[in-house]
């Protein structure tokens, strides 16, 4: 029996109403197994960072189901569904999403104080987030005092610092150089694949695709191909070839 920790069935989401409503996602039913990684591809406007926010459930479908680990979410209160998220979920943005009067080790601290932790716990939490996301000797410094990749790191470093089981990952190397975007890929891979994080990715970087275990191919709000990746890590390899 699969362990599936993330599962949509029928799920539809339209903005608007009426003739001006525009359909989002049109009957979506997907399946995550626990310690997957998954690509979702397809042009802008297809529905993939949709699809991402309703698995999150930033997003509330109209109709259809969303389960987290057993949990339906149309089931909880919104307290519950932040404590949810703030359980279970790790998110890393395109944009980073730091907080630039906030240091690097601050940025990575406040979800583990939100969520109630002693402050020594938060300190070992933080100190082994940022080893294991390659940030060392920045805790001191503003974001704007690092380069992007490093604030990507730090992003990735306050998602995992909780121990979230589900990664949520949208164009998180739109905003890098190649070989730091690669970089950035190594270390999403290298968190499914020791950690068993599972990792939901948005990306338009075929390239990129190539990391996890199946891309899924987004069209007009659809799941229109469900690929698995023949040979994973073909794409770590090639970076590090080309580096």
């Amino acid at each position: 029996m699969t362990d599936t920790i993330i599962r949509l069935r029928g799920v539809r989401k339209s903005y608007g109403t009426g003739e001006q409503a525009a359909i989002a996602l049109n009957g979506i039913d997907l399946e995550v197994v626990r310690g997957e990684f998954v690509s979702l591809m397809g042009p802008s406007g297809s529905g993939k960072t949709t699809l991402l926010n309703v698995i999150a459930g930033l997003d509330v479908p109209d109709t259809g189901s969303v389960v987290l680990d057993g949990v339906d979410l149309s089931t909880l209160a919104d307290h519950q569904l932040a404590d949810l998220r703030l359980q279970k979920l790790g998110f890393v943005f395109q944009s980073f999403n730091l907080i630039p009067a906030l240091t690097v080790e601050e940025n990575v601290s406040w979800p583990l104080e939100f969520a109630g932790h002693p402050r020594a716990e938060v300190r070992r939490r933080v100190s082994e987030s940022l080893e294991r996301a390659g940030v060392v000797g920045r805790g001191a410094r503003y974001p704007g005092e690092i380069s992007g990749g490093e604030q990507q790191r730090v992003a990735i470093a306050r998602a995992i610092a909780t121990g979230p089981s589900i990664l949520l990952a949208d164009e998180p190397t739109g905003n890098l150089d190649s070989l730091t975007g690669q970089k950035i890929l190594d270390l999403l891979q290298g968190l499914n694949q020791s950690q068993r994080v599972t990792v939901v990715m948005v990306t338009h970087n075929v390239l990129a695709a190539t990391y996890g275990d199946r891309t899924l191919e987004v069209q007009d709000g659809r799941i229109i191909r469900d690929v698995r990746t023949p040979d994973r890590g073909r794409g770590a390899k090639a970076a590090a070839e080309e580096r």
